[in-house]
């Protein structure tokens, strides 16, 4: 029996054009040279006690010529990002319904921060896991293993929900089944078939 359904954060309650490519038509900063410092950049910040995520993202945006301040670059890369209302609705659903809502995400601190400041985050979710929190980056298997544990749920007793192939690898390798997010439609018509299986 499903007693929980665990999510990704971004790409499913939180939707966004992808930043490099914003940054490419805005500023001419190609992708090839955007990525890799992208994935760089992101493997330090998502990890527990890591330095100030600017501290990262300054000095390459000033490197290209591109002259935002913090406050500007945050508001510029999370202020497109957009609150998908039918998966905060079907969350809220679930919860009225006694299943546990929890979200599990690779995350910076300044980013996690932000997100804090939507209401529906706390009335649609019982909790947040954020990897530079629990020191745990998806797709390491201690992730979904903290959420079990702190939950007291079985792997059995979960499914997952994710936009990356990875995570759902490892998410299958704790045990618990997981689903490639395509969208909302498809997502709801999921957990409710898992939901009523016996």
């Amino acid at each position: 029996m499903i007693k929980a359904v665990i999510f990704d954060l971004n790409g499913i309650f939180v939707q966004a054009p992808r930043l490099g490519e914003r940054l490419e038509k805005d500023f001419g900063l190609k992708q090839e040279i955007f990525l890799p410092n992208l994935h760089r950049i992101m493997h330090e910040i998502r990890k527990r006690n890591a330095k100030p995520a600017f501290s990262y993202w300054g000095p390459f945006l000033q490197e290209h010529k591109i002259n935002f301040s913090e406050k500007d670059f945050w508001n510029y890369w999370f202020g497109s990002e957009k609150v998908s209302e039918q998966m905060v609705a079907f969350s809220k659903k679930l919860k009225q319904q006694g299943i546990k809502v929890f979200v599990l995400s690779n995350n910076f601190k300044e980013r996690s921060e932000y997100y804090g400041l939507y209401p529906w985050i706390h009335e649609a979710v019982d909790k947040v896991y954020f990897s530079w929190q629990t020191g745990f980056i998806k797709p390491n298997l201690a992730a979904w293993q903290l959420v079990l544990s702190k939950n007291n749920l079985k792997p059995e007793e979960c499914i997952y929900f994710d936009d990356k192939e990875k995570n759902l690898k490892a998410s299958e390798e704790v045990g618990i089944k997981a689903f490639q997010f395509t969208n909302e439609q498809e997502l709801e018509r999921i957990v409710n078939e898992e939901l009523n299986k016996k």
